[in-house]
């Protein structure tokens, strides 16, 4: 396989979602890094995150449960790799099965650009091992970031668009 192959199929397994939220950017990245945030948002719509603990640092970690509608527990965890107050994050990103083992682990990097008081969120998470687990990771990070959106619009004392 050459090289060229090998490149196109990591990018068949990358992510990439933008959001505009109507907040500040401060606002935005705190409700990443403050787990009392960080609770009201996160997961897919109907999804409570009922554990969250974070260790905002670079080689600190994270883990959460998300639960579903349904009453199933989803468990991830990861590490910081990169903070860059209000600008970026980066870390690892694996879901872990019932006895708390990691599964694939991938690299999500969050920027947070300044719009005129708004704030330009993009999310890359790479590499997946299948096209089709990206494309289930897209559908909850577009549902999570709607929430975000709600939330962080709300916090800044502004109706969600």
């Amino acid at each position: 396989m050459t090289a060229t192959t090998e490149a196109g199929r990591a990018a068949d397994r990358e992510l990439v979602v933008t959001r505009v939220l109507d907040a500040p950017r401060a606002l935005v990245f705190e409700a990443w890094t403050d787990p009392a945030r960080l609770v009201r948002w996160w997961g897919p719509k109907g999804f409570t995150t009922p554990a969250c603990e974070m260790d905002v640092r670079p080689g600190g970690g994270f883990r959460m449960s998300m639960r579903s509608p349904e009453g199933t527990d989803h468990r991830l965890r990861g590490r910081y790799r990169e903070i860059v107050p209000p600008e970026r994050l980066v870390f690892t990103f694996a879901w872990e099965d019932e006895r708390g083992k990691p599964g694939h682990e991938t690299v999500v990097t969050v920027t947070f650009a300044d719009e005129d008081g708004r704030t330009r969120l993009t999310l890359h998470q790479a590499v997946f091992e299948t096209a089709e687990a990206r494309d289930s990771h897209h559908e909850g990070w577009s549902e999570c970031l709607d929430r975000l959106g709600a939330y962080a619009a709300s916090a800044a004392g502004r109706q969600p668009e």
